[in-house]
């Protein structure tokens, strides 16, 4: 179990608030330093928190850089961290409409920890303390890793000879050619991430795929009997291969640079992923949060690794997943609302659900039923009947047809229905 930075001091993102920047004229988010869900319907914000924190953590953007709202507003970010040492690193930054940038405090900004930003296109984005820190110490030293979909199966930057990463294709293919720690560290990582025991995945033989492309492609053994190649693999089996490649290319090449630096590698790791369930089954859905939580030590082979995760989603299961994990003191859940045509960014007051439909009901979800818009209509007809003294045979009538259309045979509704039916003195 990867253990939280509560109650000791360790570098994670504490903080950040927003002045004029953003779907709200203010918004304000504090994580917490072990699971910090952003739920909330499309196009409030949660993609725009992502790229702000891992702005925050690593000074570059991953994507798009986030631009202040127009004059006369005064866009600020605010963000603080906390540390090894006692008390929080604070900064507000400005935005500087003429040259467009947003101004950073001078020195070593204080995270020293690995950083891995997985969009849900598909790209991803990783910052290492061992190559990327205080670039001021190498004008040639990239920023950071940012890999377009493509890059992270091509290698970054694409179609140049002297690469900072080769991709997933090439690098597995060589890793297991080698057999050595590397290609086993990617069989601990992949058999973590699996959507289950029954479904595991490995790696299969490496396959020629094209008569014009000369490498041979890594393949994963399918329950089925089969081995697919990668590229060919469902969207969410490439999503958690390419996952699971870069958090060993990442830990591989940190290490390798830490040993050149005479450092010690990264004791602390940030997880920030958009939409966690994307492609991923419902019994994968299930999974992948305590995954995501216990891989680095399958990773590393450490049990001392602090690790946040950051991570919006739109998946009660996803949430339901943690429910015997969920500490308050550790874990948090900030949910976006659209309140009098007003983005409302507030907490989750925590308590146990039970399922996935007790979530999809409650206030982070916001849905009446979790059943089709036919089945919450047909059912909030037929419950203004039950709370009428005296309904006409004909409206029982027609909610009795809706709801035979709409709810299944087992629903728990049609005890108390057929009862009021029945007292009403229209039972078959």
């Amino acid at each position: 179990m990867i253990r939280s930075c509560y109650g000791r001091h360790c570098d994670m993102l504490r903080r950040l608030c927003f002045k004029d920047v953003g779907p709200a004229a203010h918004m304000e988010v504090d994580f917490k330093s072990r699971i910090n869900f952003l739920a909330g319907d499309n196009g409030l914000g949660k993609s725009f928190l992502l790229d702000a924190a891992w702005w925050a953590v690593t000074r570059t953007w991953a994507r798009g850089m986030l631009l202040g709202s127009p004059p006369p507003s005064d866009p600020k970010i605010e963000y603080a961290y906390t540390k090894r040492s006692p008390g929080d690193y604070t900064a507000v930054s400005s935005f500087d409409r003429g040259a467009e940038t947003w101004s950073l405090q001078r020195g070593r900004p204080p995270i020293p920890g690995l950083v891995i930003y997985a969009q849900v296109d598909g790209g991803f984005s990783v910052w290492d303390p061992a190559r990327n820190y205080w670039k001021g110490e190498d004008p040639d030293r990239p920023a950071a890793y940012l890999f377009q979909p493509d890059e992270v199966w091509s290698g970054l930057p694409k179609d140049q000879p002297e690469k900072f990463c080769n991709g997933l294709i090439s690098d597995w293919a060589s890793w297991q050619l080698e057999g050595g720690e590397t290609f086993h560290q990617l069989i601990r990582v992949l058999g973590s991430l699996a959507p289950s025991a029954s479904e595991p995945l490995r790696p299969g033989a490496l396959r020629k795929i094209k008569l014009g492309d000369a490498r041979r492609h890594p393949t994963l053994a399918m329950p089925y009997g089969q081995e697919v190649p990668l590229v060919y693999a469902s969207a969410g089996i490439r999503r958690i291969a390419s996952l699971a490649y870069l958090m060993v290319w990442t830990w591989q090449e940190h290490r390798a640079a830490a040993e050149l630096r005479g450092d010690l590698p990264a004791r602390e790791i940030i997880f920030l992923i958009d939409e966690i369930e994307a492609h991923l089954h419902p019994q994968w859905q299930r999974r992948i949060v305590p995954a995501l939580l216990d891989v680095v030590e399958a990773l590393t082979g450490q049990h001392d690794i602090q690790v946040q995760l950051i991570a919006a989603t739109h998946s009660p299961l996803v949430l339901a997943s943690v429910e015997t994990r969920f500490d308050p003191r550790f874990d948090v859940i900030w949910e976006l609302d659209l309140r009098n045509r007003e983005v409302v960014l507030s907490e989750f007051p925590w308590s146990r659900r039970g399922d996935a439909n007790a979530w999809l009901t409650s206030s982070v979800f916001d849905l009446v039923e979790p059943r089709s818009i036919e089945a919450e209509e047909a059912l909030k007809e037929a419950l203004g009947l039950l709370r009428n003294p005296s309904p006409s045979k004909e409206s029982i009538k027609a909610a009795d047809a809706k709801l035979r259309a709409a709810l299944g045979e087992t629903d728990r509704f049609w005890m108390r229905w057929s009862q009021f039916v029945q007292d009403q003195g229209h039972g078959e």
